[in-house]
């Protein structure tokens, strides 16, 4: 996932090596938020479980769209890109920076 030409290639349905990292990934997502709580009788981080409430709104699909968009240009993801970092992949940091700016420009717009 740290390699552009993988998750391009990935993108455009050629090598779907990725898949298992994707299906590994929910798994784990899945265990974690459904499972861990019903073992633990209050959060690490907090003083009580509460039911989610978010909705799916407008600014969601449009951000996932917008996302969707720049990672497939630019073949990175947040993760992998800074993970890419440790194997000296440097230039990544471009694509970090323009990350952190859109998170900036989003944070101003729900003011």
């Amino acid at each position: 996932m740290t390699q552009q030409e993988i998750v391009i290639s990935f993108l455009q349905l050629k090598d779907l090596g990725l898949i298992f990292v994707l299906g590994c990934a929910a798994l784990v997502t899945a265990v974690a938020v459904n499972g861990i709580a019903r073992f633990l009788k209050k959060p690490p981080l907090g003083e009580q479980y509460k039911p989610r409430t978010r909705i799916l709104s407008w600014t969601t699909i449009v951000g996932a769209i917008i996302f969707g968009i720049g990672w497939g240009i630019s073949g990175q993801c947040p993760g992998s890109a800074v993970a890419s970092l440790g194997t000296g992949n440097y230039p990544k940091l471009i694509g970090i920076a323009a990350m952190f700016i859109g998170a900036y420009l989003r944070g101003l717009l729900d003011r």
